[in-house]
């Protein structure tokens, strides 16, 4: 890796403003899970529920896993007035945002001993609002680039993981430091996240639509399923060819792509790649404060310090991934993932050492950052264009399983099962690891080939 090289990826960055786009939208989705993630853990930690009960609250996160059941909408519903004035993919974008702005400020109105229920419907709102949100966003990010431009699909995914960590770690950062002040409390912060997302809407009103062929070819694919019926110009075939695309060929389209086989084990690897990092961040907060660190403590080190090295670190990730390809960037993230959950298995047994805390988010964020960079510039290289929204969404909500279905969990597994030996349960996470890696080796010739694919196809 030359000098040259640096040089060109920098100027690439400057000179491209789908990037910065790319990047402002995942500050957008990053934000949401601010909403329903850290803070919301924190403030049912400072209510006194369990740690049980903090894990199971995240089963609102499900949304993220089965999005994919509605992404086909997406990429066909056109929305009524909006789809002229911005365009499909934000059209959809604008709506999902407004949806959850209105349920953040709700959830400045709510007392969490009195108002349980609607306060987990109003998270649930949110991370549906959100989840779908996201499917747009990656499918706009997808289509910003043409089957020409596949060198530059680590740079997005990339500006994306940057941008999600911005809005995730660094905008996170800010209601740890209000909850420190006196007589601010987590209704009150909740309002000021309300407003800092509605500003994240003026991203959706300046960025551009991308051009796509989608429209044509769904209308061929239509067409094609017209003719199969023998009945092109009737309602019923019309209607059912309109379904067929909408429902069925996204799903056929990426086995037909790739091979029953390769398919699965595709799905196989994605699903397993993220599941023990998923499951310590679901209670590293509640880790955090048990262990002794402060709010603001919290958002020094885990927001702003991890945001800011997550942040270099993709972009030096994406550097690795462009030079000698997103595979091989796939092992080493991965070795390095393991790895680094032992940091905090060290923490557990030293106590609220600031340096040792310092090291682990350092070692954390580049494996997070890197492994997070590989894989979303892996999934978008999967994609067929046609239908682009879904084939992400159908991917990362497989990716977002174990971050969400299975890490609400966690708390029992560190309660129930480990008996609240902290430093125990993170080398079990690092040992989640292990078998996505040896998965990805047997696989490992076949994902060169998709890659080499693509490269072909570019």
């Amino acid at each position: 890796m030359t000098l040259t090289n640096v040089r060109n990826y920098l100027q690439q960055l400057i000179d491209d403003k789908r990037l910065a786009t790319i990047f402002a939208f995942g500050i957008a989705s990053g934000f949401p899970w601010v909403l329903i993630g850290s803070v919301m853990s924190a403030w049912l930690k400072d209510e006194g529920l369990s740690r049980s009960m903090i894990g199971l609250f995240g089963i609102v996160f499900g949304a993220y896993t089965i999005n994919f059941l509605w992404s086909p909408l997406l990429d066909r519903v056109q929305l009524p007035f909006l789809y002229r004035w911005l365009g499909q993919r934000r059209s959809w974008i604008l709506l999902c945002q407004i949806i959850a702005v209105l349920a953040t400020l709700s959830l400045a109105t709510l007392d969490i001993q009195h108002d349980l229920f609607f306060v987990a419907l109003a998270c649930l709102i949110i991370a549906i609002a959100c989840a779908t949100q996201d499917i747009a966003i990656d499918g706009f990010r997808v289509d910003c680039f043409l089957e020409n431009e596949q060198d530059k699909i680590s740079t997005a995914a990339a500006m994306a993981t940057s941008g999600w960590w911005t809005g995730y770690a660094l905008l996170g950062a800010i209601p740890f430091f209000l909850a420190d002040l006196p007589g601010v409390h987590w209704p009150q912060i909740y309002a000021v996240l309300g407003c800092i997302f509605a500003l994240l809407i003026i991203v959706t009103f300046v960025a551009k639509e991308p051009q796509s062929h989608r429209e044509r070819t769904q209308a061929d694919l239509e067409a094609r399923y017209q003719a199969t019926l023998g009945q092109q110009h009737s309602t019923s075939a019309r209607l059912l060819a309109w379904f067929a695309v909408t429902l069925i060929e996204p799903f056929t389209s990426f086995f037909k792509r790739n091979g029953v086989k390769t398919a699965l084990a595709l799905i196989l690897f994605i699903f397993l790649f993220k599941i023990g990092e998923s499951i310590l961040g679901r209670m590293s907060i509640v880790f955090y404060k048990e262990i002794g660190f402060s709010n603001s403590q919290i958002a020094q080190y885990s927001k702003l310090g991890s945001g800011l090295i997550t942040i270099i670190f993709a972009l030096l990730g994406s550097l690795f991934n462009q030079r000698y390809g997103i595979v091989k960037g796939l092992f080493i993230s991965g070795m390095a993932m393991a790895a680094s959950n032992l940091m905090f298995s060290w923490i557990a047994i030293a106590g609220p050492k600031e340096s040792l805390y310092f090291a682990a988010i350092v070692i954390d964020g580049f494996t997070q950052a890197w492994s997070l960079v590989a894989l979303v510039a892996f999934i978008s290289m999967l994609c067929d264009r046609a239908f682009s929204a879904t084939h992400y969404a159908l991917l990362a909500s497989i990716g977002s399983f174990g971050r969400t279905v299975v890490s609400s969990y966690s708390g029992v597994i560190i309660d129930d099962w480990l008996d609240g030996d902290w430093a125990l349960f993170f080398i079990l996470t690092a040992l989640m690891v292990l078998p996505s890696l040896l998965f990805l080796y047997l696989i490992r010739h076949k994902l060169y080939e998709i890659e080499r694919r693509a490269k072909c196809e570019g």
